[in-house]
């Protein structure tokens, strides 16, 4: 029982920066509100909710954030101040409290329409807010315009200490010799996923602030092109298990390890004399061209229909262009014939320079794929080739492998992970923790 209530501890969500800074933010709109001398009963709920919606979990361009948001509290302000000016000189439309909830609906909506008109839906949320803050004590209130004028500088002061709050961080030391390596898996739970919004805004802002990272990944760039699309890589990736590096920025390889063609030889015939069906991975002007040899199976048949529909891969009929670009050998086939299998390819992994990697494959859980490689065909290998490519300009560069145990479970793993990574890259520096090692 106890174990049972440590793991969930241990997996409840991470204390994230934006709770604490919202935290501290609400804390001193209150202080600020009893310096400026308000006893009463009333709290200050305005400067306290702006400061809640003003929040940001990274701001990168404060100026520009700080300047939104009085630009929002404004509008909000101006339609705010009308509808009391409105509901105090005109008496006698208002005597009805449903006729003063339309004005304030009508006041809600062009205060959402002023901010689309400017081109700013970002901002609408804190018009309205504004809005309501001011319009909402209608019509209790002895001064309309004191009472509106003194809300605004409430919200102000909510926007203006979520802004500071914002902006402030502790002194931290920004790691940049480091190149992070982390693995696909350990970002997304399996090839169908994608990264969630806020998990593309986090990495994001990692690569933007100068974080190297590079992704490797047992799976062709392909991939990649579906599950990270809205994510600037800055890095070269490293897929097909070490195989072949591949620069999304300028769309090409940039290095692969290519099977021998004495080797993929040597296969062949001892695939084809025992009738295994097999697709080949070649490397032609920086596509993937995938080619078939044998009857296809059931189980074949299955995966080509999924894989085939994906505008990333090219399937073709025929020979191989040329047998120097061959990058990889798959077979595909059921979890009994493991052993038949293994016994099949032994002997010409013994007399070749070839790896082989088997793990199940995604999408139809009684199937296995074996891929071969060239033996130098792995991570570490690919690894080092990324620091000689990032050393020939900035020598002195340390890898950093940071990866989670059993791989991404869901989207707080991934979370998790890119935590590690900023807690790596930009580690807080305060004198107290200055002679603790890492």
């Amino acid at each position: 029982m106890a174990e049972e209530t440590i793991r969930r501890i241990r997996n409840l969500p991470h204390l994230g920066q934006r709770i604490i800074k919202t935290s501290i933010a609400v804390f001193l709109c209150l202080v600020i509100y009893h310096m400026r001398g308000y006893r009463s009963g009333s709290m200050p709920v305005e400067s306290a909710i702006t400061a809640i919606v003003c929040m940001q979990p990274v701001v990168s361009t404060a100026g520009e954030f700080a300047l939104n948001r009085f630009k929002a509290t404004t509008i909000g302000a101006f339609w705010g101040i009308l509808f009391v000016v409105c509901m105090d000189f005109l008496p006698a439309a208002v005597s009805g409290t449903l006729i003063v909830y339309v004005f304030m609906s009508l006041g809600v909506l062009l205060s959402l329409y002023s901010a689309v008109l400017l081109h700013r839906p970002d901002m609408s949320s804190l018009c309205a807010i504004t809005f309501l803050c001011i319009a909402i004590s209608y019509p209790n209130i002895e001064d309309p315009i004191r009472d509106a004028l003194l809300r605004v500088v409430d919200i102000m002061i909510g926007t203006a200490v979520a802004v500071c709050v914002n902006i402030f961080r502790l002194p931290r030391d920004h790691r940049r010799e480091r190149v992070f390596f982390l693995y696909q898996r350990d970002l997304i739970p399996s090839s169908s996923a994608t990264l969630t919004p806020a998990l593309q805004f986090q990495l994001n802002n990692l690569y933007r602030d100068g974080a190297r990272i590079c992704i490797q990944s047992e799976h062709a760039p392909a991939f990649f092109a579906m599950q990270f699309h809205s994510v600037n890589l800055a890095l070269p990736l490293i897929v097909m298990d070490g195989a072949a590096i591949f620069d999304t920025n300028e769309n090409r390889y940039l290095w692969a390890e290519y099977i021998l063609p004495l080797d993929y030889e040597r296969l062949s015939r001892a695939l084809n004399d025992a009738g295994e069906p097999y697709f080949i991975y070649t490397l032609h002007r920086d596509r993937i061209c995938i080619f078939h040899r044998g009857e296809m199976q059931d189980e074949e048949k299955l995966v080509y229909e999924r894989m085939r529909r994906s505008p990333y891969r090219i399937y073709l009929e025929g020979e191989v262009y040329d047998p120097k670009e061959i990058v990889s050998v798959k077979l595909i086939f059921r979890k009994a014939k493991r052993d038949e299998i293994s016994a099949l390819l032994e002997p010409v992994l013994a007399e070749s320079q070839m790896r082989m990697v088997i793990r199940p494959q995604e999408g139809a859980e009684d199937l296995l794929a074996v891929y071969l490689y060239n033996d130098l065909a792995t991570l570490a290998h690919a690894r080092e080739r990324i620091m000689e490519y990032l050393g020939k300009d900035e020598p002195g560069l340390i890898p950093q492998i940071i990866t989670l145990e059993g791989g991404c479970r869901d989207e707080r793993d991934t979370r998790e992970l890119l935590r590690r990574v900023e807690k790596s890259y930009e580690p807080v520096r305060l004198p107290i923790l200055s002679d603790r090692p890492e």
